[in-house]
Order: structure tokens, then sequence, then C-alpha cells
């Protein structure tokens, strides 16, 4: 089941981003840099649209999208205005079983129905073909908050292939 996340739910999605991203097998300084953007306020869940997954009475997964009203800049990165996919995380035991995609068709048909015709995503290198799969299209690498790292720049269309 999809739902609304409520605030005081802060703490489960904290540990499920970090645990979700521990997956990939990065060196434990990149966490102590990503400590901010790992870290789910009640605030941000407040302020942000915040879904995630629930089975068996269970978060496994959620998403959160950011609707920046004008560009911003952040660790030297411009990030234009317009919708963007800010969180994406499934537990790793999970991954793989469909939940990322039941996300994924969720916020696409949440835009969809607002008619936001663009979506722009930073994703983690390793997300980068799951994104692909989903109809989202490659514009370019961007730094990362990590020296020497970069990341990809998706833009995904509402209602495009690949789902």
């Amino acid at each position: 089941m999809i739902r609304k996340a409520s605030a005081d739910e802060h703490h489960i999605l904290t540990s499920l981003s970090c645990h979700s991203k521990r997956h990939w097998g990065y060196p434990e300084i990149y966490y102590q840099i990503w400590k901010d953007e790992l870290t789910i306020t009640p605030e941000y869940i407040r302020t942000h649209e915040v879904y995630v997954y629930e089975r068996q009475q269970r978060i496994i997964a959620y998403y959160s999208l950011v609707n920046l009203n004008e560009a911003i800049v952040i660790s030297g990165l411009r990030l234009e205005a317009g919708m963007w996919l800010d969180h994406m995380f499934v537990l790793p035991e999970d991954i793989g079983h469909g939940i990322g995609r039941a996300l994924f068709l969720h916020f696409s048909n949440l835009l969809a129905a607002r008619k936001i015709h663009c979506l722009r995503i930073l994703a983690d290198p390793h997300a980068r073909g799951f994104y692909e799969k989903m109809g989202c299209r490659f514009i370019d690498e961007y730094p990362s908050t990590i020296e020497g790292r970069t990341t990809p720049y998706l833009h995904y269309t509402p209602g495009s292939s690949g789902r």
C-alpha cells in the first residue's frame, strides 16, 4: 500500500535512506558528507510530498517530490525551478520485487493528473538504469557532493514509454 507519510515517521525514513544507500558499498566517509541529504525531518515531511510503501504495517520504501518555485544553487550546482524527485529509496532486501516500479507509477500518475510535464531527477549512479528503464531521459552527468564523483541528471515526462 502506498500512502502519504506522517511527520512522526521521519526517523524510519532517515534510517531507510541510509540502509538503502549502504547497499551500494560506498566508503564510510561518504555518509558523513551525505548526512544532511539523507536525514528526513518532520518539517521536510510537512513541507514536501512524501509517500511511503507499506507492507504488513512496515515501511519498506518511500519517495519524495519537491517543487522548486525558483532555481537554487546547492553545492555549486544550479537546480532549475520545477518538480524534482528528491528521494526514492527501497530497502535492499526488497529491491528487484517491483516496489520501485510501483512507487514510480504512483508519482507518474500523480504528476500526470496535475499536468506536470517534466520531473527532474539527480539519481544515484546505481539507479540510472532503473530510471531509464522507466522512461526517463538521461541529460548529463552533474557534479556530486562527493569530490571527483558525478551523478546522472535525468528528465521524466509523465506518460512517456518505458513503464
